[in-house]
């Protein structure tokens, strides 16, 4: 199960859309440690220039990389953390996340970042069952 979700946020869900706000909220009790990467690298992001940050801390457990994975690999929750954060989000291997301004999803880093050769070069033998 990806989230914890509240009972009366499930009934709500139930009756018809719910708002964003009351699903990051979801997101962030459900998946801390997802939420702490992702708003790290975003803080990362607003205290520089570049057009990107991201982080290359692998995990202290398995619990915490399920929760990163959790909440990369689904569209609705990547998509609730990037209009929350207003980044746009890329994954790679099973803990570089990396938070791009929306000015520079069609810049040479956003695409080197999620590009096969990208993928490729981020790969290192430790990481290969991760």
């Amino acid at each position: 199960m990806s989230l914890d979700v509240p009972t009366e946020l499930l009934e709500r869900a139930e009756q018809g859309d719910v708002a964003d706000a009351e699903f990051v909220a979801c997101v962030r009790d459900s998946l801390p440690y997802a939420w702490q990467v992702i708003g790290g690298v975003v803080a990362d992001l607003h205290g520089d220039t570049a057009g990107f940050a991201d982080n290359v801390t692998p995990p202290p457990s398995e619990i915490e990389r399920g929760q990163l994975l959790r909440a990369l690999a689904s569209d609705a929750i990547r998509g609730g953390l990037e209009r929350h954060f207003g980044v746009k989000l890329a994954f790679q291997n099973c803990h570089r996340v990396a938070a791009f301004r929306p000015s520079a999803v069609d810049s040479d880093d956003y695409r080197a970042f999620i590009s096969p050769r990208g993928q490729l070069l981020n790969q290192t033998p430790e990481l290969r069952d991760c």
